[in-house]
């Protein structure tokens, strides 16, 4: 998704206020973001808590910012100077980590994020964007290019299954039909469970649902669809996030809180390490319970 974020914001680059941060990474990516902003390219370098204090200061002055690093050390490094200098004034800067959940894989827990969105949600005026598909991100730069206050952007591997057309980015999207549970997935593991569900019938599937926006904060904005369907059939909440400050606990508290009690609910998380050993991405999703395989399992549903 990097390259396809490079690009979006490439076509922004004749704006004389986008200004874009980095701490000394994105490199065999963002090279032509650096040729056409010039100047307004800073490699900051690996100082992150500074180049988040820098960038509120040139937001205050004005200018466009966008910080770029990879996810942990976008979030959990700079968190204070985030909270303080950010988000205390309501600036609109966004901050960009890439490699969201367990997408560094083998290089283990100081390259992961599993806290990223549920600690940043936190903060006043905080909004996160988790694109699931690699085409969902120039329409996701735009809407968070033309907010006014700080944003986060979790960049992931695009998993989409060969073939198939995916819809316009918005924050509710059904990527499968199903007479069954709702499964909301978000971010990029959404494709190995629409892969997944191609293969069952209709009838007996779960409706699958990817959410690409958070919070989560006012039931009226659900589909009518899913919340019908949720009551009915369930809800299963599948995220490579902790448990604190998930989608799942955002939304049981949602429901709950609007008299809505779901027949079934499965909320599946990124376990941390419990062998503790590292491994692939896919080996922490396995460890974790998150393959769609293994969710079909924890529901009852035959394979």
């Amino acid at each position: 998704m990097r390259s396809t974020a490079c690009s979006a914001w490439v076509n922004r680059a004749t704006d004389k206020e986008f200004l874009f941060l980095t701490g000394d990474l994105g490199y065999s990516a963002l090279e032509p973001l650096r040729e056409r902003l010039g100047d307004r390219f800073i490699n900051a370098g690996v100082a992150e808590q500074n180049m988040v204090s820098v960038g509120a200061g040139l937001a205050i002055e004005g200018m466009n910012v966008w910080i770029y690093s990879i996810a942990p050390f976008c979030y959990a490094r700079p968190f204070e100077q985030i909270r303080n200098d950010i988000c205390q004034h309501r600036l609109p800067v966004k901050l960009v980590g890439n490699g969201g959940g367990y997408g560094y894989g083998a290089q283990g827990a100081s390259h992961h994020a599993l806290e990223d969105y549920g600690a940043l949600l936190t903060l006043p005026g905080m909004r996160a964007f988790v694109p699931a598909f690699s085409v969902d991100v120039e329409e996701i730069v735009d809407r968070m290019h033309q907010i006014d206050h700080p944003g986060y952007l979790r960049l992931g591997r695009c998993e989409q299954p060969p073939g198939q057309e995916v819809e316009a980015f918005s924050p509710w999207r059904r990527l499968v039909r199903g007479g069954g549970i709702s499964v909301i997935v978000v971010g990029p593991l959404a494709g190995s469970f629409w892969q997944h569900m191609l293969s069952m019938t209709e009838s007996t599937r779960p409706d699958l649902w990817v959410l690409g926006e958070l919070p989560v904060t006012d039931i009226s904005n659900m589909p009518p669809a899913l919340l019908s369907n949720i009551v009915a059939n369930g809800l299963c909440v599948v995220e490579e996030h902790g448990l604190q400050g998930s989608v799942g606990q955002q939304l049981a508290a949602l429901l709950m809180g609007g008299g809505f009690t779901p027949r079934q609910f499965l909320h599946c998380y990124a376990q941390g390490y419990p062998s503790g050993t590292y491994g692939s991405q896919s080996f922490h999703r396995r460890e974790s319970g998150l393959e769609p395989g293994q969710v079909m399992e924890a529901l009852g549903i035959a394979p």
